[in-house]
């Protein structure tokens, strides 16, 4: 006998599962990936199909990346007869979108992420080409807070630098704890990433930006001349030159550079021949 897909299902602490049971709340993440029978969509751990619900039947195609087992055999029972939905039973870190999709450059994606793995998550899309058209997820809002924070604050670092500089960025709303079960310990947020079309960096350009700025914010409380003394070999004379070409002033900390310096800085690096010696390879936070 079929297994009651409304059945209740423990979430699990080592997946990262905390189940989003508003409705409104489903409904609006949902409408804020502006869904079409056009859209070829993938939802990152659907679990109890808080989002799924309201995807299915308003989406061409909808392909459901779920790793609990239990959840997946689920999704397998409930959409049998669908030709439109398609259960992939993986870690999502672990299939290429190029799987997924044939066009990934048109590829919406969706999910309510666990909060333990959403930087890895976020930069599988980011760092690749191509990406997505458009990426809606609920994460941690105190992450949610560090890819928005502006220049010059204490938040501001590697993750809003890495993400800014290939796309464009909103919060679409925030969710207290009350709308999921269990409880999350954290508060939640939705944003909308837009990745840039066409990417304004080349792949170079975007790899010598990474490691420019995992340089910097492994070292933020230096001034930045010292982090490129210390991380690239260079001369005071070659600081000096760098200042010149982009007219920045590089006895300021890392934190007070927006991302569209950081690109100029790295082009800057990269066209002068200078390559990082040694650069800490700090986590994006």
């Amino acid at each position: 006998m079929p297994r009651d897909p409304s059945a209740p299902h423990r979430a699990k602490r080592s997946l990262g599962q905390n189940f989003l049971v508003d409705p409104n709340i489903q409904r609006k993440i949902v409408d804020a990936l502006r869904p079409s029978p056009d859209d070829e969509v993938m939802e990152i751990g659907p679990g109890r199909m808080a989002l799924t619900q309201h995807l299915a039947g308003r989406v061409g195609r909808l392909v459901l990346v779920e790793l609990d087992n239990a959840l997946a055999a689920r999704l397998q029972e409930r959409f049998a007869g669908d030709p439109s939905v398609e259960i992939v039973h993986e870690d999502v870190l672990q299939v290429p979108l190029e799987r997924i999709s044939a066009d990934p450059a048109r590829l919406k994606v969706i999910g309510n992420i666990p909060y333990n793995i959403t930087t890895p998550i976020i930069f599988g899309l980011l760092e690749r080409r191509p990406r997505p058209a458009e990426i809606v997820v609920m994460i941690q809002r105190e992450v949610a807070d560090r890819i928005l924070a502006p220049p010059g604050g204490k938040t501001y670092g590697a993750l809003a630098v890495g993400v800014r500089a290939v796309a464009k960025v909103e919060r679409v709303l925030n969710v207290s704890r009350e709308a999921f079960r269990p409880a999350p310990d954290v508060m939640s947020t939705v944003i909308r990433i837009v990745p840039l079309n066409p990417p304004p960096l080349t792949e170079d350009d975007e790899a010598a930006l990474r490691v420019l700025t995992r340089a910097a914010f492994g070292q933020r409380r230096k001034q930045f001349q010292r982090i490129l003394r210390d991380a690239y070999g260079l001369s005071p004379e070659q600081v000096q030159a760098l200042e010149g070409d982009t007219g920045m002033d590089l006895t300021a900390r890392p934190e007070s550079f927006a991302p569209e310096r950081f690109i100029e800085l790295a082009r800057a690096l990269r066209s002068a021949g200078h390559v990082s010696k040694s650069a800490p390879g700090v986590d994006p936070e």
